[in-house]
């Protein structure tokens, strides 16, 4: 194993320093990824892991404004490394977030419902009616997708793995508000023309899996629609039909949270508008946390193994 528990000392509090007591860090893929040494942002070792969380702030800095002690934190940016108790760090790495949203939420908020949201507004205008397709619908980004898409009238067709508990799945992406759920087979068979008469075909396309089911999935994209990547959990490449390309002028983008993090460093009404827009739907209970199990620190052990096994479909939650 390349983790263990370390006692170390809570370093001096500068100036710009912000004393942060983490209470709850999520176990997302790409800190695995980051692990592995597979991921585009290399941490110098030793490096203590996790990009998301949320702590409290327990102590200022002289020059620190905006923060104040019992203010609740989470990172500005990916790196952090969320996976400890204590932490002290610059207040240009923390974002403010009302101490009014459950504590889940608000550990939770920093990655995946800000990747959800980006990508539903970024790449098309969609208007209520419209839909939108998405896979590995079971994500934490795509539980966050159904959501918002829901609260602004938007369609969501949603693609999963096939598995043993299907049938609980599909109820649990109902009850958030999905419209369509449908097995990766299904995407293939001539019953899709079903869907397509209550729910018209999609404008966008939201793809973290990669391989076969992503080429199939771009078949139902209206044309000029747009297909977004932003991960590659079947570690094969995205194959597209040139047909798709000519005859239906098919768009493919690509997104990453980190780097529209750096895009928006000196914008700090886009991230404090993301932000808000995002804690206002968690407050009228549009939004939620991912299905979560919470797990004890010094458990780390079985919480990433048990975030490693196939067909997950409940994060790990480390609760520090």
């Amino acid at each position: 194993s390349l983790f263990r528990l370390k006692d170390l000392e809570v370093p001096k509090l500068g100036d710009s320093d912000v004393h942060v007591k983490m209470l709850a860090a999520p176990i997302n893929p790409a800190d695995i990824n980051m692990i592995q040494g597979t991921y585009a942002i290399l941490s110098p070792l030793p490096a203590v892991g996790g990009n998301e969380g949320v702590g409290e702030v327990l102590e200022v800095g002289s020059r620190v404004s905006a923060l104040k002690p019992g203010d609740w934190v989470i990172p500005a940016d990916a790196g952090l490394g969320t996976w400890r108790t204590r932490g002290v760090f610059p207040e240009a790495m923390l974002l403010k977030v009302p101490r009014d949203i459950p504590v889940l939420c608000a550990a939770t908020l920093s990655v995946n419902p800000c990747t959800a949201l980006r990508m539903l507004t970024d790449f098309e205008t969609l208007a209520p009616g419209d839909s939108v397709i998405q896979n590995a619908a079971n994500s934490g980004v795509g539980q966050a997708v159904i959501q918002i898409a829901r609260a602004s009238g938007v369609k969501t067709i949603n693609v999963v793995r096939d598995r043993p508990d299907l049938p609980q799945l599909v109820e649990r992406l109902m009850a958030l508000g999905a419209d369509h759920v449908i097995t990766e087979e299904m995407l293939r068979k001539p019953e899709m023309k079903d869907i397509f008469k209550s729910t018209p075909k999609p404008r966008l396309a939201l793809n973290c899996v990669g391989g076969k089911s992503t080429t199939e999935m771009l078949r139902h994209l209206q044309p000029k629609g747009t297909m977004v990547t932003y991960g590659g959990m079947a570690k094969q490449p995205v194959m597209v039909p040139v047909s798709a390309f000519i005859f239906r002028d098919v768009r493919l983008r690509g997104f990453w949270m980190t780097q529209w993090r750096k895009d928006h460093a000196q914008d700090q009404e886009s991230v404090a508008g993301m932000m808000d827009a995002l804690c206002q739907l968690i407050r009228r209970g549009q939004l939620t946390a991912p299905a979560c199990t919470e797990v004890p620190l010094q458990d780390y052990k079985a919480a990433l193994e048990a975030s490693m096994k196939p067909f997950v479909s409940s994060k790990q939650i480390l609760l520090l």
